[in-house]
């Protein structure tokens, strides 16, 4: 008898000493009856904000040949120290500068088949490359920025590729106009089934991609006004000057909501 009382307290201070297993001794449970009188509704929010980019990042590269490994990376060196001085001359910061990638390899040269042979690949010299990757803040003098770029040297640029630099303000905006929109379709809810309002219980968030256009400026973020008028044609229908081969658009920032609420009389 004394055994058997030993081990049930064996076995319920291991329970104890599991945090688990004692919540789930301890945790509340709802009859069918309760659950019935405040029933629960989830409802998922989306919600994205449209804003235009505020940097752009580029990777340009430059690229030697010589008839030794040697020869062509010091020609290379020479073009990329030519093509980064006129990137900080640009104005781009050195943070905001970065070398992707540096690569030396054979250069051949095909011989075709002769009758009756076959073609060949004759080593020729040595080609090396070098990619330099900058970010520029500057979106509306990026075609300025491009023309610097090939003109200091640059025989590849991709780009640009858009960005935003702080989305914080952007999500934290996003967040407040889902949290709202989500109170009101919850609410909608409750009204049509006879209760008066609804008790926020749980909030998970993941990411979205609806829009709506905002600014973001120093002020905060507000809705975006209605585009101007497009500009009247000069000169027998030519535009006039400007960055005008680059669009930046609008980029997404967005968030996405699952709200648990519990509906009240």
């Amino acid at each position: 008898m004394a055994l058997g009382k030993s081990l049930r307290a064996v076995v319920l201070s291991a329970a104890l000493m599991v945090p688990g297993v004692a919540l789930a001794q301890q945790a509340p449970t709802a009859s069918i009856a309760e659950m019935a009188n405040t029933p629960l509704v989830r409802v998922n929010i989306a919600e994205s904000l449209r804003t235009p980019p505020d940097e752009a990042t580029i990777t340009v590269s430059t690229q030697a040949k010589a008839s030794t490994a040697t020869g062509a990376v010091a020609a290379n060196k020479v073009k990329t120290e030519k093509l980064l001085a006129a990137i900080r001359a640009a104005g781009i910061r050195e943070r905001d500068i970065q070398t992707q990638g540096i690569q030396l390899q054979p250069d051949y040269r095909w011989d075709p088949p002769t009758p009756g042979g076959q073609g060949r690949q004759t080593l020729i010299g040595y080609m090396a490359n070098n990619s330099v990757q900058i970010k520029t803040r500057n979106i509306e003098k990026l075609t300025s920025l491009l023309d610097v770029l090939t003109t200091a040297g640059a025989d590849s640029v991709y780009g640009p590729r858009f960005g935003i630099s702080d989305t914080a303000p952007l999500k934290r905006e996003a967040r407040v106009r889902a949290m709202k929109r989500g109170e009101v379709e919850a609410a909608e809810y409750a009204h049509n089934n006879g209760f008066k309002s609804v008790r926020l219980l749980s909030v998970e968030e993941g990411t979205s991609y609806r829009g709506t256009d905002v600014l973001l400026s120093a002020q905060g973020v507000s809705n975006l006004p209605p585009p101007p008028p497009p500009p009247p044609a000069i000169g027998g229908g030519e535009q006039g000057g400007g960055d005008d081969i680059v669009a930046p658009g609008q980029l997404e920032t967005a968030v996405s909501l699952n709200l648990l609420y519990r509906m009240e009389r």
